[in-house]
Parts: structure tokens; C-alpha cells; sequence
């Protein structure tokens, strides 16, 4: 394996973090950065030992001056060659070589490695989150905080490594040095020092705050600008461009406020500091010269002094601005770690069961939620539903319906009482298992920005591609997708859907939906209004479809659309978070109560809400 590759794979770019990220700074960098330290500490020596290379550089350009001052030109090389070919070396080889070798470590150890490392942990973290989390906030504004806090603890490693490990090196190296001419020398170095690092002290804070503030107006501005982009149809059809760039314009000058905070900091810290970088030379080239009056110092080591003194000063300004940067940086990441790091409010329990091959019983026993609020939700639940039995679920909206349907997912945990699979309750089995146990057709398709191909395949990862085109024929999607395509060129199967499947109708979108479902096969089946886009025409071929799907299979169908579940198993009504009337359709009706009012007052097999909620 050459060098370079082994460079690259000093940093496992996707480990996984362990535990959950800690909410105080430093520990957070260690959960992040953690798996990283060796590379880390490889590129920090490298650019120690670069730091090292530039007072080396320094004091051999102080030995040649001497050299030079002290011999006769005809006796120059005779006496001298030997240092003359050691600068030549260590300035056309050794210097280039560690160079390189500090870049390299930087370029290739930090660079591509820390910040997927760092970013699939907030990815995997953010992903586990309840979906309340993610119901509280705008995507947009979550996307850019992962990436923005990524991005600023990247840098704050990379800066550090590659300027403060360098810059500390410098530093040491050339009070060495100036101790080897003169111990005042030092002295006026380390007075130097103090002074500069004061300095830092009092604006660094400064900076890190208003960088903090700058990057969550930054991010309010993303948050903002994509719930835009992914409402625009909403945005144009009530013609409000002129409202939401308003909206847009109100967070872009809150950013500009916070950024011209930052700004006015940055530029008196930078003044201050091309102050003090200029004192330095003045102090120490002026003092060497002294002790060369006195006979105490050579002309080399004026020289040597003067190139140290440059340098430092010249390093003054980049290792601040490497400061600010790692500062701003910090209070990038103290921002996004407020965001990122809550713990999960809904978590597996130590040694969770993972369901495999259930029957498909479901039971509901006193089953209260009302999303924290006290009112809403569903109350004192009861309803069994044994393995293979096809249930309707009917109700206005607001019955809680659809509340039955994400406990059932443990999308949300019960607040009292408990539902059960199999006779396990959920708060007992791993979330992925159980989730891969149920299969799920909403009104609201999500699709995602990938081909046909890819979205059918979410159903199961794994299948063929005949079980997916079988997937799409049972769904009567299979035709339309053939004629799929998409601004790329791909067709078919290949062709991408769009953010969110815009390019699709409604019709198309729950097609391939229900394809999804059908390639998932899972034991229990969950329909909420899964053929409420489609034509008349066409839901009678999946009606078809669904008819063949749900063979073996326990059913749930929430339906407005009462026809469509008037030969299922059992009908149960809601009303106001509870169930108030359940049987066949037959007996529903028979019994002439909430049920029968719906039946008579829907138009065309579809539920009034509204009369009924009446």
C-alpha cells in the first residue's frame, strides 16, 4: 500500500460515534473528532516540526553571514564548503520534504476524513430523533446546522493542527534561539508573548459569540428560503411571492446585523494586532544590534534575529486570523451543537426485542395520547384485531384516527395504557423491527428525489428486479413508469420522480406507493386513504390489486371514501378520540347510528366531514 493510501485511511471516515453527543463544548469535540486522534496527532507533528524548519532556516542564514563577514573570499569555500552544501541541502530538500510532509498530512489525513466523520455522526444522531423533533423545526434549518457544525469543528481541527502546533513550534524554537544570543533576548520575547496573548483574551470571546449569532441567522435564512422552495406551488397559487420574499428579506437582514457585529470586532482585533506584530521587530532586531555595539552579538545573529523577527511578525497575522477563524468556528459549533444534540425522546429499551415472522394480532388496551397537551389525541382505547382480520377505521377529521395509526408505528409512545403485537408491547421492541413489520399507504405519498426504480425498492432493498416490476404491475404502475422521463434524459425505471415526486400526478405517486407496499409484503398492512388520488377507472384495477395484497395479511384502512371499505372484516367509527361504534357494514347500518348517518349523507361514496362532524 503506497504512503498516500495509507495516509488517506489513518481516520476511519465513518465510524460510529459512541454514545450520544455530550451538550458541553469540549466533550462534544471529543464525541465528534473521537477515532481521529491519531491522524490528528501525525498532521499536528508534521506541522511542529515545519515550525522548527522555519528558526532552522533562520539561524543557518545567521551562520552563512558569519561565515562570510569573518573569512577572505579566496578562503570562503575552501573553509566553509561544508556548511555552504548543508544550506543548499536542507533549503532544495529538507525543507521542501517536511513541507510537503505537512501538507500532506493535512490535505490527506484531515481534509477528506474528518468532516464525513464528523458529519455522519450528527446525520446519524439527527436521524434517530422522534418525529416531533423534526415537526418542531424547519428541515432546511436542521440540514445546514449538521453541516455548518461539521464543517466549523473540521476547521477548528485543521486550523489548530496546522497553525497553533506550527506557530507553537515557531515560538519555542526561536526563544532557543535568542537564549543561545542573549537571555534578554528571550526575555523581551516571552514580555512579547504576554502581550499578544492578552490581546486574544479579550477579543476572542468577543468573536465567538458573534460568530454564534452570525451562524444562526445564517441558518434561519436556509430554514426560510428552502420551506419557500418546498411550498412553491402553495406560494404561487395564492400569489404571495411579494410575502414570502418579505419573509426571506426580514432573516437575510437579521444575518446582515449579526454579520456587521462580527465584522466590527474582527476589524479591531486585526488593527490591534498589526500593532503589536510591529513592535516585535523593532524589539528584538534593535536589541541584537545593541549587543552587537557591546561585542555581544555577531552580524549573523543580527541577521538570524532580524529573520525570526520577521517571520513571528509576519505569523502574528495569519495565526490570529487562524485564531478567529477557530474561535468564529467554536461558536459555529456551539450553536449547531444546541440544535443536534438533544437526547432522543423516544428510544429503544435496553435489550429491546426484535420482532421477526409475527402473526399480526394487534391489541390496543386503554390507550390514551394527546401529544402533551391534555386534550386531543385518543382516550381510553380498546380494539383487538386478530391476525389476518381487515379493519376499516371511519371517523371525522380530528377523531384521531390517523393518531391510532402513528402510535401503532410508535411514531409516538402511548401516555397511558399500551398497544401490543403479537402480545409485545411496543415500548418492548426495537423501532426498525417493528416498523419493518408493517407496510404503510398514506394520502400523503412521499417520494424521493431518485429514480422509479429506487423508490419502489424502499418497500425492501433487496428484491429483484422482476419482484419490482411485479411490485409496479400490481399497483398499475408499471405502464405510466415506462413512459417515465425525466430532465436528465433516463427513462423508465431510470427516470428520477423529483423533489418530493413533483413530476408525478397524485395518482401516479400513490401507484407507486402502493408498489412500495406490495414489494415490502409485510405482515400488517396500513392503507390511510391509499387510493384517494386515483380515477375511478383506476381504483377499481388496484382496489383489484389491494384485494390480492391483503390475503393473509392484518389490515388497517382509514377511509373517507366509505365504499371502499364496506366489504371489510370489521368497521370501526371514532369519534372525538374514541371508538363509539364498530361491527360489519351490514350491522352498522342495521343499527342506524354514526355509521348510517355517513353512509347516507356521503356524495359519490365519500365522507362528508363536515355534515357529520355536525
Amino acid at each position: 500500500m503506497s504512503l498516500h493510501a495509507r495516509f488517506g485511511r489513518m481516520v476511519d471516515a465513518f465510524r460510529p460515534a459512541e454514545g450520544p453527543p455530550p451538550d458541553r463544548l469540549l466533550a462534544f469535540f471529543r464525541w465528534c473528532l473521537s477515532g481521529a486522534w491519531r491522524g490528528l496527532a501525525v498532521a499536528g507533528l508534521a506541522s511542529a516540526i515545519g515550525g522548527v524548519a522555519d528558526v532552522v532556516s533562520a539561524m543557518l542564514l545567521g551562520l552563512v553571514v558569519d561565515a562570510v563577514a569573518s573569512t577572505a573570499p579566496a578562503d570562503l569555500w575552501a573553509e566553509h564548503g561544508l556548511l555552504f552544501a548543508g544550506f543548499a541541502s536542507f533549503f532544495l530538500v529538507v525543507r521542501p520534504a517536511i513541507f510537503g510532509f505537512s501538507t500532506a498530512s493535512s490535505n490527506v489525513i484531515i481534509g477528506p476524513n474528518v468532516l464525513p466523520l464528523v458529519l455522519s455522526r450528527l446525520h446519524r444522531w439527527t436521524m434517530g430523533q422522534s418525529v416531533s423533533f423534526f415537526d418542531n423545526d424547519f428541515a432546511g434549518r436542521l440540514a445546514q446546522k449538521q453541516m455548518q457544525t461539521a464543517r466549523a469543528v473540521t476547521d477548528v481541527a485543521s486550523e489548530t493542527v496546522n497553525t497553533v502546533t506550527y506557530a507553537l513550534a515557531s515560538v519555542i524554537g526561536s526563544a532557543a534561539f535568542l537564549i543561545s544570543v542573549d537571555g534578554w533576548g528571550s526575555v523581551a520575547l516571552v514580555v512579547w508573548l504576554l502581550a499578544y496573548l492578552g490581546l486574544i483574551r479579550f477579543f476572542l470571546p468577543r468573536i465567538r459569540s458573534k460568530s454564534g449569532a452570525r451562524a444562526s441567522a445564517r441558518a434561519m435564512i436556509t430554514g426560510q428560503v428552502v420551506d419557500t422552495i418546498t411550498n412553491i406551488k402553495t406560494v404561487k397559487l395564492f400569489a404571495h411571492a411579494s410575502h414570502e420574499d418579505r419573509a426571506a428579506l426580514g432573516a437575510m437582514a437579521g444575518f446582515r446585523e449579526r454579520a456587521l457585529d462580527f465584522g466590527i470586532v474582527s476589524t479591531w482585533f486585526r488593527l490591534s494586532l498589526m500593532f503589536i506584530a510591529g513592535v516585535l521587530p523593532v524589539v528584538l532586531v534593535g536589541g541584537t544590534i545593541l549587543l552587537w555595539r557591546e561585542g555581544l552579538a555577531t552580524a549573523g545573529d543580527i541577521a538570524a534575529s532580524g529573520a525570526i523577527a520577521l517571520r513571528l511578525s509576519q505569523m502574528t497575522g495569519w495565526v490570529s486570523m487562524a485564531l478567529m477563524s477557530i474561535w468564529g468556528s467554536i461558536g459555529e459549533v456551539e450553536d449547531g451543537m444546541r440544535t443536534l444534540s438533544p437526547p432522543h425522546s423516544l428510544t429503544d429499551a435496553p435489550g429491546a426485542l426484535e420482532l421477526d415472522q409475527i402473526a399480526g394480532r394487534v391489541e390496543f388496551s386503554d390507550v390514551g395520547f394527546s401529544y402533551g397537551r391534555g386534550e386531543g389525541g385518543i382516550r381510553n382505547l380498546n380494539l383487538t384485531i386478530q391476525p389476518g382480520q381487515k379493519i376499516g377505521i371511519v371517523g371525522a377529521s380530528g377523531a384521531g384516527k390517523s393518531t391510532l395509526v402513528a402510535l401503532l408505528l410508535r411514531l409516538y409512545d402511548v401516555e397511558t395504557g399500551a398497544i401490543r403485537v403479537d402480545g409485545h408491547d411496543l415500548r418492548g421492541v426495537t423501532q426498525e423491527s417493528l416498523r419493518r413489520q408493517i407496510g404503510m399507504v398514506t394520502q400523503e405519498t412521499a417520494m424521493f428525489n431518485r429514480s422509479a426504480r429506487d423508490n419502489i425498492l424502499y418497500g425492501r432493498p433487496g428484491a429483484s428486479e422482476e419482484e419490482v416490476i411485479a411490485a409496479a404491475k400490481a399497483a398499475e404502475a408499471h405502464e405510466f413508469i415506462l413512459g417515465l422521463k425525466d430532465y436528465a434524459g433516463r427513462t423508465g425505471y431510470d427516470a428520477h420522480l423529483g423533489e418530493r415526486g413533483v413530476r408525478l400526478s397524485g395518482g401516479q405517486r400513490q401507484r407507486i406507493a402502493l408498489a412500495r407496499a406490495f414489494l415490502k409484503d409485510a405482515p400488517i398492512l396500513v392503507l390511510d386513504e391509499a387510493t384517494s388520488a386515483l380515477d375511478s377507472e383506476i381504483e377499481a384495477q388496484v382496489q383489484e390489486a389491494l384485494a390480492r395484497v391483503m390475503r393473509g395479511k392484518t389490515v388497517l384502512a382509514i377511509a373517507h371514501r366509505l365504499s371502499t371499505i364496506a366489504e371489510l372484516d370489521r368497521i370501526v367509527v371514532m369519534e372525538a378520540g374514541q371508538i363509539v361504534e364498530q361491527g360489519s357494514h351490514e350491522e352498522l347500518l342495521a343499527r342506524g347510528g354514526l355509521y348510517a348517518r355517513y353512509w347516507n349523507r356521503q356524495s359519490g361514496g365519500f365522507l362528508g366531514t363536515e355534515e357529520a362532524a355536525e
